[in-house]
């Protein structure tokens, strides 16, 4: 291996994860391959590379003599069902495994970030991880208070102010001190992406901002302050602005950046899109992750029909992350 690689985590065994990663890699030439390395269960890799028909060799993490073969580093688990499609507790512990080895990896300098495939919530609660999902999870494990769901597309960039609570609990969270530090991360991260003078827009919480009062007050008294106190930092954002307009507007060019206020304001626009080229990037970590944004697909893992493009967007993605880090302070 060339360099310190990008590491791919399989995601939850019975789903597509092993199934997108080995149909990822098998596009890419050895020496790009070269780049990566897959956290997992080598079996189910077997498995799911003997479903897609492909001619992908394997070979452990650290041998070198087969240049052509994909590194993989096996976390091994106990009870694994080997077969896809199935609710387990143990791909639950497995997919937490993976994570928790990519961490380890990632902040001692053995790897550059990490690239997550897909987990099953429901599985990893059942093995005793409570977390709502790889941003929660990565944020314990790297000892972080707060962390943001950035999705990431060509054409449309939404960062989240709450992701996974009720609307009901969003609503309260979306507080001037959160929403003022949802548009600095997003801010920075843009800088770091290359884009010297970001364009952020605040998407309102009410209709219509809530028309001075009309149909509700959180606009005035919990996003506006937000906003004003990233304006006087010299921070180019508007907002609140109406949700019913400003994503198409940042769709057509106006916004470089969408300050969402919860989970399915920032996410049904951008899966409209976005559906296949939107990457999910964790912010305010002290190491790189993206990930594919779907789902473990349990309908159809171990079919070979999943679709690996989401999974290219995000290697790509990673790769900029990798190439922004030697470049810029983080």
């Amino acid at each position: 291996m060339s360099e310190t690689p990008i590491v791919i985590t399989m995601g939850d065994p019975s789903g597509v994860g092993a199934e997108v990663a080995a149909k990822a890699m098998a596009s890419l030439s050895p020496s790009e391959r070269d780049r990566y390395a897959v956290i997992g269960d080598r079996d189910t890799l077997d498995r799911a590379i003997r479903a897609c028909e492909l001619n992908l060799p394997l070979r452990d993490h650290g041998q070198d003599d087969f240049a052509k073969a994909l590194s993989v580093i096996h976390v091994p688990v106990d009870g694994l069902p080997g077969r896809f499609g199935v609710l387990s507790e143990a791909c639950g512990e497995a997919s937490f495994r993976y994570i928790e080895k990519a961490v380890e990896m990632t902040t001692s300098g053995a790897a550059t970030g990490i690239v997550t495939a897909p987990i099953n919530k429901e599985a990893l609660n059942s093995a005793g991880h409570h977390y709502d999902g790889h941003t929660g999870m990565l944020a314990h494990l790297t000892g972080c208070k707060s962390s943001w769901m950035l999705l990431a597309s060509p054409t449309l960039n939404v960062l989240h102010v709450s992701t996974h609570v009720s609307l009901k609990d969003a609503i309260g969270r979306a507080q001037p001190e959160r929403v003022h530090e949802t548009i600095r991360k997003g801010h920075d991260h843009l800088r770091r992406m290359g884009i010297a003078s970001p364009r952020i827009a605040v998407a309102g919480i009410n209709p219509h901002c809530g028309e001075n009062g009309l149909f509700g007050r959180e606009d005035d008294e919990q996003i506006a302050p937000g906003v004003a106190r990233a304006q006087a930092e010299g921070i180019d954002v508007q907002g609140p602005i109406s949700a019913d307009t400003v994503y198409h507007r940042a769709n057509t060019g106006a916004f470089d950046l969408v300050i969402a206020q919860y989970h399915d304001q920032g996410h049904i626009p951008i899966k409209l899109i976005a559906f296949d080229t939107a990457v999910n990037v964790s912010l305010g970590l002290p190491i790189d992750r993206c990930s594919v944004d779907h789902g473990t697909a349990f309908d159809i893992a171990g079919t070979g029909k999943a679709n690996h493009v989401n999974m290219l967007a995000a290697l790509d993605y990673a790769g900029k992350l990798a190439s922004s880090r030697l470049s810029v302070p983080v």
